[in-house]
C-alpha cells in the first residue's frame, strides 16, 4: 500500500498519507467462530478473575453475533450507528434498494440525489464515500485485516475519514470475529462494567480499555458477556435493550 485516507476529515476532498505495512500473525487461532470458542473464553475469564463467575452465571452463553464482513458488512455498521434497531433496518433496506449493487464503485458513482433517497445522513454519506475511495485506491484492504493484530486493524480502519474507534471495534469483533477485539467506547459495555464490577462511576473509554488489559486474549468474549449483562439489566428494568 502506498497511501491511506486521512482520518477525521469531514470534507468531500480526501487526503492521503503514507501507509506502513501491517503486522501479521496466524489468524485462525485468534477467531471466535462458534459457541465452543465462547465457552473456552468464558472458562479462561472465570479462571482469570473471580468476578467473571457471577457475570457468567447470570447471563450464560452470550450470543455469537457474527456477521458478514467486507464492504457490505462495514457499510451496515456505519448505517446502524446511533440508530435504534428498527430505524437501522429501515435505512438499510433503503440503502440496499437505492444503491444496488452495493459496491465501492456504485457508491462512488452515486449522485447526491441517490444518497438523499437512501436515507443516509450527510456524515454517513461522506463516510461511505471515503471507505469506497479507500478500497478502490487500495489503501484499505479487507483481506489484510483478517490476518492483522487488533491494534493494527484499529489503526488501519480509523485512518479512513469518518471511521471512528467504535466502528472499527465492531467490525473487529463481529465481522472479523477476533477473540481479542474490544469496544471500550461502547456505552452499554461501560455501564455493564460499572454495575458488574461495582465501579463508582461509568468508566471512560480509556479507563475501561486499561481495565480490559487483564482480560487478554479473550476481550472479545468479555465484550459479549458485558453486552449480555447489560441486556439482562435492561430487561430487569423493563427496558428493551
Amino acid at each position: 500500500m502506498v497511501s491511506r485516507t486521512a482520518r477525521r476529515g469531514r470534507n468531500a476532498a480526501l487526503l492521503t498519507i503514507p501507509v506502513s505495512p501491517m503486522p501479521f500473525h496466524q489468524p485462525v487461532m485468534n477467531l471466535i467462530t462458534c459457541d465452543a470458542d465462547l465457552e473456552e473464553g468464558m472458562a479462561a475469564l472465570r479462571a482469570l478473575q473471580p468476578h467473571w463467575a457471577g457475570i457468567i452465571d447470570k447471563v450464560g452463553l452470550p450470543p455469537l453475533r457474527r456477521r458478514p464482513g467486507g464492504f457490505a458488512g462495514l457499510a451496515a455498521i456505519i448505517v446502524s450507528q446511533q440508530l435504534s434497531v428498527a430505524s437501522a433496518r429501515a435505512v438499510w433496506a433503503r440503502v440496499e434498494s437505492v444503491l444496488t449493487p452495493l459496491t465501492p464503485e456504485r457508491i462512488l458513482a452515486a449522485s447526491d440525489e441517490d444518497m438523499r433517497l437512501s436515507g443516509l445522513s450527510r456524515p454517513k454519506q461522506r463516510t461511505l464515500r471515503a471507505v469506497a475511495a479507500a478500497l478502490v485506491e487500495g489503501s484499505l484492504r479487507f483481506e489484510a485485516l483478517e490476518a492483522a493484530t487488533p491494534e493494527a486493524v484499529h489503526e488501519h480502519m480509523t485512518a479512513v475519514s469518518g471511521i471512528g474507534p467504535w466502528t472499527a471495534d465492531i467490525y473487529l469483533l463481529f465481522c472479523l470475529g477476533h477473540r481479542d477485539g474490544f469496544a471500550a467506547g461502547d456505552l452499554a459495555i461501560q455501564e455493564a462494567a460499572r454495575q458488574a464490577f461495582g465501579l463508582p462511576a461509568r468508566p471512560k473509554a480509556a479507563e475501561l480499555a486499561a481495565l480490559a488489559e487483564a482480560w487478554r486474549p479473550w476481550r472479545g468474549v468479555a465484550a459479549r458477556l458485558l453486552w449480555a449483562y447489560y441486556a439482562a439489566l435492561k430487561k430487569r428494568e423493563g427496558i428493551n435493550a
